[in-house]
């Protein structure tokens, strides 16, 4: 058929129906003209009188009492939240230079007779070779506290481990303390049926101790991890805020448990310059160690960033916020890095809660830290059931006890060396993917408390709400200049912050005058920085940067995480679930759901995610 008998043959359209598709087509031509007039204006006013402009589109639309209401609203909740975070800050600054700007007193402990000073049992996990690490487990056998009355339990899950060398070496030069060695794989239980090892979750650090804490000796238990490092007298100070010792003999209130700040030092900046323990790593220094690994492999400046970044995390926003929530005490907030808490209250509570929960199934591996073996976060969960919890009264102590002490004034240093930036992100959301479960609240309002997003809060509060615009102005270009001021304010703080908490002043003076201290954790000369501003700052930034695109992977981008070379799901109920994968894949694949590439590992003193990651 020809197109011209196509065209007689059509039908054509009844009138009504002509007519009325004239009507809709002449009804949307003006509303169509109406749309773009108003987006047209909309982007005009909104780019130079971003306030004026929201106040006239309001105008003109229904309910424009109630959106100019709500609107007011969220400025004012704005302001609130800013002044809320600022008053939070100002808190953990004040405690910070009050405390840390000084070497602590000797603790009051060591004036009493030995009979009445109380035996502590320090428990070290180990896993992998890490920065420092001779060092690090020294320091707990150098501590300023009654050789008998002090006991290092070191843990190891093998003797192939990498660490297992080195903790061998720490006993072997100090032969006149008690120590003992711990290898997970020899525990004697595990040689008869339905072993205790057998019986315990897949957290592969509470398994790392398990035997250790169950052969401790004595009631008072000091968990401390394998890359801290501490100062002599930090025993004798955890012994007196436990009990409630002062320095003029007066029984003060007891804690249930307490715990110290952590710090980092990114100790690539030594490794060329250092002097340390000739037996660190194996016969070899640490600073041939590292150096010896920069050779084999020199990554970009960018790449090995990554120790910088948890530099300046735990030395600023961290440490802020970390003092200020204990001092306040109104929830728990601990790390895990070094924490001492009495072995009779965790038992008690852990047995307890064990036969709640199945009254007929034995508390053989559901006692202690043995309860814990089922998740991935057990240092706040220890943390968050003596808090929450009463605990038994103890002779010559009051009933009622305190939950958490900051041992204020001494410090957890860890050494980290090798971390690309890619291991720091992936350590931040693994830390981040495992709190958003047991702290779901406090994780989700965690932007909210950085810098960036904080400042944007105020500054947005104070140029939209109707009570400030008038001194705050309410246009885009006020909304950058106070964002900006507070950008520079908030950054001079945590300047002078890292300079306090880098100064090694709260090192004991007989302590810091010797050779004998990793460089890392000496006193610097007056008006000395770890770091140059420049350094810092381009840190800072770019710490700050990486806050929010962090903090939102980890939310809404999985539940798996790598932990010590296996991978685990994890839970809304907290618990972890070992996913099986071949070992290799560990070492391949995105970081950023947990695992690392090989080329990460440099000689086993990378601290990220793979063979030395620590939290």
């Amino acid at each position: 058929m020809s197109l011209n008998e196509s065209v007689r043959n059509r039908k054509a359209l009844p009138v009504t129906e002509v007519a009325a598709c004239r009507n809709v087509k002449s009804s949307r031509t003006p509303h169509a003209g109406v749309t773009f007039f108003v987006l047209r204006f909309l982007i005009i006013w909104i780019s130079r009188f971003p306030a004026l402009a929201l106040k006239f589109v309001l105008t003109i639309l229904p309910f424009r009492y109630d959106i100019l209401m709500f609107g007011e609203h969220v400025a004012v909740t704005c302001i609130a939240w800013y002044i809320f975070i600022v008053c939070v800050c100002a808190i953990g600054e004040v405690y910070l230079f009050l405390y840390y700007r000084r070497a602590p007193q000797r603790a009051a402990v060591l004036s009493r007779d030995n009979e009445q000073i109380p035996h502590v049992t320090v428990i070290r996990p180990c896993k992998g070779v890490e920065p420092y690490l001779y060092e690090c487990l020294q320091s707990s056998l150098l501590q300023n506290y009654p050789a008998d009355k002090i006991m290092v339990h070191f843990c190891v899950a093998s003797r192939s481990d990498g660490a297992y060398k080195t903790i061998e070496k720490v006993v072997r030069d100090h032969p006149n303390r008690d120590a003992r060695i711990f290898i997970e794989e020899e525990d004697d239980a595990t040689v008869h049926p339905r072993a205790h090892r057998d019986l315990l979750g897949p957290n592969p650090k509470i398994r790392n101790m398990s035997r250790a804490y169950r052969e401790a000796k004595g009631d008072l238990v000091w968990i401390i991890d394998c890359n801290v490092w501490v100062g002599r007298g930090v025993c004798g100070r955890m012994v007196d805020k436990l009990h409630g010792i002062s320095a003029s003999g007066t029984k003060g209130q007891p804690y249930k448990l307490v715990h110290h700040l952590p710090i980092s030092v990114d100790v690539d900046a030594y490794s060329e310059t250092q002097k340390t323990n000739t037996s660190s790593y194996d016969d070899a220094s640490t600073a041939a160690s590292i150096l010896e690994a920069r050779r084999s492999s020199r990554p970009s400046d960018l790449i090995r960033y990554g120790g910088r970044l948890e530099e300046l995390f735990l030395s600023s926003s961290h440490a802020k916020m970390y003092v200020a929530i204990n001092m306040v005490a109104v929830a728990p907030c601990i790390v895990g890095k070094s924490n001492m808490f009495r072995r009779s209250h965790l038992d008690y509570l852990t047995v307890e809660r064990a036969r709640r929960e199945d009254p007929g199934a034995p508390t053989q591996a559901r006692t202690g830290i043995d309860y814990f073996s089922y998740n991935i976060c057990e240092d706040h969960l220890i943390g968050d059931l003596l808090w929450k919890s009463k605990v038994p009264p103890l002779p010559g102590y009051p009933p009622k006890m305190r939950n958490h002490g900051l041992v204020l004034g001494d410090l957890a240093i860890q050494p980290v060396a090798g971390m690309t930036v890619v291991n720091y992100v992936a350590r931040r959301v693994r830390w981040l993917r495992v709190r958003k479960f047991t702290v779901p609240v406090a994780t989700l309002v965690e932007p909210g408390t950085e810098s960036f997003l904080c400042s944007a809060y105020g500054a947005f509060g104070l140029t939209t709400c109707s009570f400030t615009q008038k001194w705050f102005g309410n246009t885009w270009a006020w909304f950058c200049f106070w964002w900006m001021v507070s950008i520079v304010l908030w950054a001079s703080i945590d300047w002078q912050i890292y300079l306090l908490l880098h100064s090694g002043e709260t090192i004991e003076s007989a302590e810091a005058r010797g050779d004998d201290l990793p460089e890392f954790a000496r006193v610097l000369k007056r008006g000395q920085s770890r770091r140059t501003f420049k350094v810092w700052l381009a840190a800072w930034l770019g710490r700050e940067a990486l806050a929010f695109p962090i903090w939102f992977w980890a939310i809404w981008g999985g539940v798996s995480v790598i932990w010590r070379d296996r991978r685990f799901w994890v839970g809304m109920d907290m618990k972890v679930h070992e996913i099986p994968v071949p070992r290799d894949s560990l070492c391949h694949g995105n970081v950023l759901n947990g695992s690392i590439d090989r080329s990460d590992i440099v000689n086993g003193l990378v601290n990220g995610t793979a063979h030395n990651k620590r939290d």
